[in-house]
């Protein structure tokens, strides 16, 4: 037979069947006189065989793999890969269906920030919203931050964030955020920006102060565990947040970065036999 009578006895493209001769996944048959490929009812066994095992999601090495005679893996293995991955693919289906199913049932919380992670989600619910551009910088931050962290990065953020969006919290950095605000016109000589630095550097938990001052030191995060982000790095997530602002407010967050780490300092500094 012809290879388009061959690819229609299969189910698949002629240009289908070419290109697995061309990867050796199908020997090449016999040829007629003229040239002409001529088919027997062994090629189309054997090309049914291969799509067969493509429609049950391996891979065209997976394939090759399988079908060679006595250099192969054996099919069982590549099959409980396949399974094993298919399971987690089907976990990762159905968390982003009850992910869809929590925001389908609330219309309110369907806006674009909705579609960070539900821990995520749960803290940006305690944020300032709404009427503030330095709040909904903030809430644009940690959106980023929640797209591109790992899952392990993610729950310490999420754990070092959390107090902020206490009530109490929320509402201490909702008042910051309008005094910040107030800065976009203010000069770098303005007294309120000493006063709002020392408002905002008071709204940022221990902790999460703990962990940005060693960050930008290169240090070990608090409670042990890898080196902390290369300073450098550190450095260029705060110079664009810096772009982002008014000069005013850029030099607020300077110098509320400065008496975070200076307070941390003293802090350590006064610990009974520190150093002894």
């Amino acid at each position: 037979m012809k290879i388009g009578e061959l690819a229609a006895l299969a189910g698949v493209s002629t240009r289908t069947v070419r290109h697995y001769h061309r990867i050796g996944l199908l020997p090449e048959p016999e040829r007629l006189t003229n040239g002409y490929r001529d088919y027997r009812l062994r090629d189309a066994i054997a090309l049914a065989r291969v799509r067969r095992l493509a429609e049950l999601g391996l891979s065209l090495d997976e394939i090759r793999d399988v079908l060679a005679d006595d250099r192969g893996r054996d099919l069982e293995e590549v099959l409980a890969e396949l399974d094993a991955d298919l399971a987690r693919q089907q976990e990762a289906i159905a968390a982003r269906r009850a992910r869809l199913a929590a925001l389908l049932a609330d219309p309110d919380l369907l806006h674009p920030d909705a579609t960070v992670s539900p821990g995520v989600a749960e803290v940006l619910r305690g944020f300032p919203a709404g009427g503030s551009a330095i709040a909904d910088l903030d809430r644009g931050l940690l959106a980023l931050l929640d797209t591109a962290a790992a899952p392990e990065g993610r729950e310490r953020m999420l754990a070092l964030m959390r107090p902020l969006a206490e009530p109490a919290a929320a509402a201490r950095w909702r008042a910051v955020c309008e005094r910040l605000d107030e800065l976009t016109e203010a000069d770098l000589g303005d007294p309120r920006v000493a006063e709002v630095a020392a408002d905002v550097a008071a709204c940022v938990p221990g902790e999460a102060a703990a962990v940005m001052t060693a960050a930008l030191n290169g240090l070990a995060p608090p409670g042990g565990g890898a080196a902390g982000t290369d300073p450098a790095e550190a450095e260029r997530w705060l110079e664009t947040l810096y772009a982002e602002v008014s000069p005013a407010q850029a030099e607020v967050f300077r110098r509320a970065v400065t008496m975070l780490a200076g307070g941390l300092a003293r802090g350590s500094a006064e610990k009974p036999g520190e150093g002894r």
